[in-house]
């Protein structure tokens, strides 16, 4: 049996295990929330109704419950990192091989990869693009045609799916779909950032349109978050959409907060409810670009507090929303739960999502280590590295601007990329310079994240304590 051929039965069999300890998958509020919609036959864009539409159709087909896209997800998953590990297994890479399978059973990772979510969802499917591009291009093979039509509807899926995913998924279309090289960095960034506003202009000519799905008011979360951040770095009266004692009262109240958006929508919904007074449809998006540009340097501030909370790194040990459910959403829509045998396994992938080592900035790190260290090679694994670890690091860096929560499931892509990357340069000769500072950067950023997990008070574990 050839290496190949047992990285690919490895993984098929750590699919199967992966099935059956967490079958039917764990559906969360947001999994619940779907099901509810394509039950119905009423879509709104607040998830992404692409997923939705998808499910339906399993749903009409005989096939209830969430189960049927816990299983797309978690084969998509593994057909990706199987793919992944016989391309270098088949190059004599038996280590990073095993790295690329063991990277799919990380607690952390695993424990949030079987919640039926668009998060998961999307790193299925960018997992299957990356391991169908990895089988050819890491023999510096051009992709058949039925590969690379297979490869770009999986990217599309996976924009449908998120709002952000366009800057994971455009860096991937160039590179998996593209030459390969990144020689030229200016022109390749133009040419992805043009394609990245052109896909986020036709998202909603796409979610409204072409799958049908009502318009909600999630566009205003980012705006609502944005300016309550501003009022409370500079003061009420440097947001006057709204008049200053309501900032005071939202202050007072502590709705505004560095992990989400939520308080300011649910239980000090008197912020939204004003600014849909006062700034109605697109007044909102124009109060909030004046503003910004008028208190850039609180506009910083607050932003720069919600990507640490997002990146776990300056924070309080047991920070929210990291710890993955054992048991699904409590509904009346039929939608089961797995065995309780699974929560010492998501316990875990708590404990380790928390501590530095699991903290997205440290994978953030490494994955600007890759670029740094792969960028002017010009060999197949280096090129693919580069790939993925600029798909990771667009990903993390797009949260300075549009991020509304700090959910640890956001960063599953980002996660699994960076791992892709560093499995891909294991063992080759790269200079020890480098090395050493990409060592020293990683050490510093966890030591750091230690010290504020033991200095820094705790705010508590839950989604209520999150938002207060």
């Amino acid at each position: 049996m050839s290496p190949a051929v047992r990285a690919a039965l490895a993984a098929s069999l750590l699919c199967l295990a992966m099935l059956a300890c967490f079958w039917p998958g764990i559906a969360m509020f947001d999994t619940v929330n779907q099901y509810a919609q394509l039950r119905s036959g009423s879509y709104d864009d607040w998830h992404p109704p692409a997923m939705a539409r998808l499910w339906a159709l399993f749903h009409a087909a005989g096939w209830p419950g969430q189960a049927p896209m816990f299983v797309l997800q978690t084969l998509s998953c593994w057909a990706g990192l199987g793919l992944f590990a016989a391309a270098l297994a088949r190059q004599g890479a038996r280590i990073a091989a095993g790295a690329v399978l063991l990277l799919g059973i990380w607690p952390p990772i695993a424990g949030w990869q079987v919640a039926v979510l668009k998060d998961a969802q999307m790193a299925g499917a960018l997992l299957a693009a990356t391991g169908l591009a990895a089988w050819w291009r890491l023999r510096d093979l051009p992709l058949p045609r039925a590969a690379a039509l297979l490869i770009g509807l999986l990217l599309l899926y996976a924009t449908l799916v998120r709002i952000n995913a366009v800057f994971a998924t455009v860096p991937l279309a160039f590179g998996l779909l593209g030459a390969g090289t990144w020689r030229r960095p200016v022109r390749r960034g133009a040419m992805m950032l043009a394609a990245m506003i052109a896909v986020l202009a036709v998202l909603p000519l796409v979610n409204h349109g072409l799958l049908r799905a009502g318009a909600s008011e999630v566009g205003r979360a980012l705006p609502t978050y944005d300016l309550a951040g501003i009022a409370h770095h500079a003061g009420a009266e440097a947001v006057p959409v709204l008049p200053a004692p309501v900032w005071q009262a939202a202050e007072a109240e502590r709705c505004i907060r560095p992990m989400l958006w939520d308080p300011l929508g649910d239980r000090c919904d008197f912020v939204a409810e004003g600014l849909a007074i006062t700034a109605p449809g697109r007044k909102l998006t124009e109060a909030w670009l004046v503003t910004i540009a008028r208190h850039p340097v609180a506009y910083a501030e607050h932003r720069l507090a919600h990507w640490n909370a997002t990146m776990r790194w300056l924070v309080p040990w047991r920070y929210p929303l990291a710890e993955p459910q054992s048991d699904s959403e409590p509904n009346r829509l039929g939608i089961a739960s797995p065995s309780p045998r699974i929560a010492p396994f998501q316990r875990l992938a708590g404990t380790l999502a928390e501590s530095p080592l699991g903290a997205p900035i440290s994978w953030l790190v490494a994955a600007l280590a890759v670029l740094a260290l792969a960028w002017r090679r010009e060999d197949q694994r280096s090129r693919l590295a580069v790939t993925l670890a600029l798909s990771a690091v667009l990903t993390e860096l797009a949260f300075l601007v549009i991020s509304v929560a700090a959910d640890y499931r956001y960063h599953l892509w980002a996660m699994l990329a960076t791992g892709l990357a560093v499995a891909l340069m294991a063992g080759t000769p790269l200079p020890r310079r480098g090395l050493r500072i990409a060592l020293a950067a990683l050490l510093l950023v966890g030591a750091t994240g230690i010290a504020a997990r033991i200095a820094l008070p705790p705010v508590g574990e839950t989604y209520t304590d999150a938002a207060g």
